[in-house]
């Protein structure tokens, strides 16, 4: 395994071989052909730096074949099997299936659904469509529909929704659409949905190249070498110990190294790096309202398989608190989607890494054309049936500037199913909005649904969430202005010290170096994305044998001395001990008489007991305890925050005193390496001195 750099150069060189052997033609046709013809012949390598476009047919559709239905336009051919609506074939540029033939019919593309009843383990249920119709056929473009209506006689065995997976294919397009629909009428039974996905699984053999971004993508190992690999303590991860290619011993692969947070999930996919058709499969989602739990929600995208997702809903880096929850008899419906997948190739003399720009290319004009127009369920809302809200948010903190109004830089701004301020990163139901600020505060939410709403916001810099105290109701074609909105951050009085950066990430601490044992070295460079490394928390353990982190507040760094995640710590045996942190800190002066404040921001929590005491040497009742709580997973699976968690302690001033003090933080609950908590900021303030 090269590093990134050093893979698109011997990719490059691939490329460039190409070119070299077409030139030594062209020095042939010097002597054969006229001046002409070998100017001709210099146009055709000079002119073929774009993915190659097959010549424009009209929309076919095809259901002579029982059980089976195909849908073409000349570029590529989808084949899917009838009723149930697995896609078992897709065809592009003379290959007659990217999907992995190998596998049974319903293990090469589906949408899957895991749910459970209320109180019942989950269950993974590929859905089984049983009626199929063509809702749209014309020359330009194919709808075609497979259905799963559930029945009193399925319950227990099949998820209680009504379930229509719709397929598009129009003219001229190298790929498809695929949306899903969710209905469930009144009197349906209780039902609780944890993951909602298509998945595509591609030829093994051909796809060894994935991207995620410009920084993110590589070659990629097998799932043999999965196979033959060590599983490492988080069932995911596997330490790769007898790959094929030798360049992967020794690295660790882990699906949820390649996980992106939402707004960041617009396309990813494979290469098919071969000298004679290099292609690329692409999952292109052109927006974020119909997945869950808003815009830094993460999820996985494309993986060893090779796999390539699109997550809708889940329960990754958030816990069961994201779970879609029904009530008996409520009735419910989603559009989920659509989505593209986007299939593009290139000829043998040129890069392939260029089908990853033009896919991020692709990608774009997708995102500009949404809401699309053309889909033709009534649940799909189109754009003109759709409205807008905009206006501005600015920032007032009392001990901030005088309490002067402060712009919100790039806060971030979206509507959510009404609920309590914060509530958006836990709801999975309904549609979401969001959009970014400007640097002087200014939004504008285009394409919103009809439906009512609340408008949310929390601001990089400052702690908390915002929620607007009215019911935003969207309307066909409404156009929403809002007044000056203003956030009053949490705040009780001035700052005394404070600990990190309020962004909801714990990415500005200490994050140490892989061991050179269990390395993905895609990230060995990305210093931003050192986070993503299998194992780093059990390097707390080797820094902190014996005792436990202590922070001295004007003397401590803590992107140097305040460790990315508080957890547990092994003690033999399969043994683990709590760990107990300090905070040390110098008042020069007597306490203020009346109550501190401690605000504790939190990027994540798994299975963790927080517990707080000041002074006393953590004896005693604790001035604070969170109990039980979180379940985001977001140490082991390499992300740098989950859930959002803040909580305003009050600190009476009798339990400080002149000169040193000290906090200690507890994460009391241990019985794995996997439990913790990640904090994002903490501040320490003085009892109230402004009215506001």
């Amino acid at each position: 395994m090269k590093k990134v750099g050093e893979i698109r150069k011997r990719i490059f060189l691939l490329w460039w071989f190409g070119i070299t052997v077409n030139f030594c033609f062209l020095l042939v046709a010097c002597f054969s052909h006229d001046e002409t013809s070998v100017r001709r012949e210099l146009r055709g390598i000079t002119n073929t730096s774009k993915p190659r476009g097959p010549t424009i047919s009209a929309v076919r559709l095809n259901t002579e074949d029982h059980g089976r239905v195909v849908i073409e336009n000349g570029i590529v051919q989808i084949t899917l099997s009838s009723p149930e609506g697995y896609i078992l074939a897709i065809s592009y540029d003379g290959i007659d299936n990217v999907l992995e033939s190998r596998n049974e019919e319903p293990d090469r593309g589906y949408f899957d659904v895991v749910w459970n009843k209320p109180g019942k383990n989950s269950t993974f249920q590929r859905i089984h469509g049983t009626k199929f119709s063509v809702v749209s056929l014309d020359d330009n473009q194919a709808e075609i529909s497979f259905v799963r209506t559930w029945s009193p006689s399925l319950e227990g065995e099949n998820v209680p929704i009504n379930i229509d997976q719709r397929y598009i294919l129009r003219r001229g397009d190298s790929g498809f659409y695929s949306y899903t629909i969710f209905e469930r009428p009144e009197g349906f039974p209780a039902v609780e949905v944890d993951q909602i996905r298509n998945v595509f699984k591609l030829q093994e053999e051909r796809f060894v190249y994935m991207a995620i971004s410009d920084t993110r993508q590589r070659y990629m190992p097998s799932m043999k070498d999965r196979e033959t690999g060590q599983p490492l303590a988080y069932p995911e991860a596997v330490l790769l110990t007898n790959p094929s290619n030798e360049d992967f011993r020794g690295e660790v692969d882990d699906k949820y190294q390649y996980s992106c947070e939402n707004k960041e999930n617009r396309v990813h996919g494979w290469i098919s790096v071969n000298a004679e058709a290099p292609m690329g499969f692409w999952v292109i989602t052109p927006s974020n309202e119909f997945r869950n739990a808003g815009p830094i929600k993460q999820d996985l995208t494309s993986h060893v398989g090779p796999f390539a997702l699109s997550m809708f809903v889940s329960t990754h880096y958030a816990g069961k608190e994201v779970t879609m929850e029904f009530q008996e008899g409520e009735p419910y419906k989603k559009v989920f989607g659509p989505i593209f997948v986007y299939l593009n190739s290139v000829s043998n003399s040129e890069n392939p890494l260029t089908l990853w720009t033009d896919a991020v290319q692709k990608m774009s004009k997708e995102v500009k054309r949404w809401p699309y127009d053309f889909p033709q369920s009534q649940a799909y809302i189109p754009p003109s049936q759709r409205g807008t809200v905009f206006g501005r948010l600015l920032v007032q903190d009392w001990y901030i500037r005088g309490g002067r109004f402060q712009n919100a830089d790039s806060a971030y701004i979206g509507l959510a199913l009404p609920g309590a301020a914060g509530s958006w990163q836990r709801e999975s139901k309904g549609y979401q909005f969001w959009t970014q600020a400007s640097k002087k505060g200014y939004f504008v939410i285009n394409n919103v649904v009809p439906g009512d709403y609340n408008l949310f916001a929390w601001v990089p810099g400052f702690i908390g969430d915002y929620r607007y105290n009215a019911t935003i109701t969207i309307t066909p074609g409404r156009v929403i202005k809002l007044d000056s909105l203003i956030y009053n951050p949490p705040r009780s009085g001035s700052t005394v010290w404070k600990i990190g950066v309020p962004d909801r990430s714990a990415a500005e601490f200490f994050i140490p170096d892989p061991y050179p044992t269990l390395m993905n070295k895609l990230y060995n460079e990305q210093p931003k994305d050192k986070f993503r490394q299998y194992g780093l928390w059990e390097q707390y353990a080797d820094l902190y044998p014996n005792s436990d982190l202590v922070y001295t507040v004007g003397v401590s760094s803590y992107d140097q001395d305040w460790f990315y995640a508080h957890v547990t710590r092994l003690r033999g045996n399969k043994t683990y001990e709590a760990t107990t942190w300090q905070i040390r800190f110098n008042l020069q002066n007597d306490p203020f008489k009346g109550s501190y404040t401690l605000q504790l921001a939190l990027a994540a929590a798994a299975n963790s007991d927080l517990k707080i005491w000041i002074n006393g040497g953590g004896n005693g009742p604790a001035l604070f305890e969170t109990g039980k709580f979180g379940g985001d997973s977001a140490i082991p699976r390499h992300g740098i925050h989950g859930l959002y968690w803040l909580f305003s302690i009050g600190v009476p001033s009798d339990v400080l005193v002149k000169g040193n003090n000290i906090i200690y933080l507890q994460q009391s609950f241990a019985i794995n390496p996997f439990q913790g908590v990640m904090y994002d900021y903490i501040r320490l303030e003085r009892p109230p001195t402004l009215g506001t």
